[in-house]
């Protein structure tokens, strides 16, 4: 899609030419509130699901989507919008976000180093990215949480609920919450088929309940964050589908949701004063709209775009 054929008849013969049609980035703005639901007001807004799902990404590692998100919550983001012979064809990488919900606001944005590698960062050059997901699984709700007192559905007596379980239908996804190196795959008692990954620095995850693993899945084997690792299911002592995942330091169970996670490697010293710089102009243009294209979804469904 990015390159045109020429063919031309000349005489007995004909000649072939490959032409790149030119391309254009420029810069976008959307700015939503939320009233409904996020990608009601992400459409609003101007922005495609698939930028959508990228703002999500980024900032799913500090908010709860299922849980967190309020009306009124707000969202701004600076992307950029590929274009060719004046049509846009594609969104391009998000640049700089800014998400706020009750009580707390989050930036993100996007930094490229001396060698090329792009990240996100905190305005303070931390990676978003943490070692480890709080819910590795897309889920519909949370069926159980954390206790250490909680009264057992199928035993009948109360006992410690060292986990976090996400109800979602049998055979979803469950993804390795973080690289490590899986220590056990089999039965384990009331947990049914169960995985258990080593991360290192004394952190471990155990899943639990799944209906069967993913083809590959060894004591031993190597997994990456997000990895598909196995599916959901209800065995062991389960009255419904789910997945029940916990978060141990040190051998110790603690509560998923809420367990400061340690975050991945930040901006290097060497390129601080160049991220110094980055960050102080992106987070300029998410306070002003960056004189770009402006979406709004406050109100009802009305908005705006200027050019850019």
């Amino acid at each position: 899609d990015a390159h045109t054929l020429d063919v031309v008849r000349q005489g007995a013969q004909y000649n072939a030419v490959v032409a790149e049609i030119p391309t254009t980035v420029s810069t976008a703005y959307a700015h939503g509130v939320i009233e409904n639901s996020l990608f009601d007001a992400a459409t609003r807004a101007g922005l495609s699901d698939g930028t959508t799902m990228a703002l999500i990404q980024l900032f799913a590692w500090d908010i709860d989507f299922a849980h967190d998100i309020q009306n009124g919550d707000r969202f701004t983001v600076i992307y950029q919008k590929v274009q060719r012979q004046g049509q846009a064809i594609t969104d391009g990488p998000i640049l700089a976000a800014e998400f706020d919900t009750t009580g707390s606001s989050h930036q993100v944005l996007r930094y490229t180093d001396a060698a090329g590698t792009a990240g996100y960062y905190t305005p303070d050059g931390h990676s978003i990215r943490k070692t480890l997901m709080r819910a590795p699984i897309s889920y519909s709700r949370i069926s159980s949480g954390f206790s250490l007192h909680r009264m057992h559905p199928l035993l009948g007596f109360s006992r410690a609920h060292q986990g976090v379980d996400y109800a979602a239908p049998s055979g979803t996804p469950v993804k390795a919450a973080g690289d490590g190196r899986v220590t056990f795959v089999g039965v384990k008692g009331g947990y049914g088929k169960c995985l258990i990954i080593d991360h290192g620095g004394g952190y471990s995850t155990l899943y639990a309940h799944l209906s069967h693993f993913k083809v590959g899945m060894h004591a031993g084997a190597r997994v990456t964050q997000e990895q598909v690792i196995g599916f959901v299911g209800m065995t062991g002592l389960a009255t419904g589908p789910h997945l029940h995942f916990e978060v141990r330091i040190n051998g110790v169970a603690r509560n998923p949701r809420t367990v400061p996670l340690p975050n991945a490697t930040p901006v290097l010293v060497a390129d601080r004063a160049a991220f110094d710089s980055v960050a102080k102009t992106l987070l300029a243009e998410l306070g002003t709209g960056g004189g770009a294209r402006v979406a709004s979804a406050a109100g009802a469904g009305s908005a705006q775009a200027n050019a850019h």
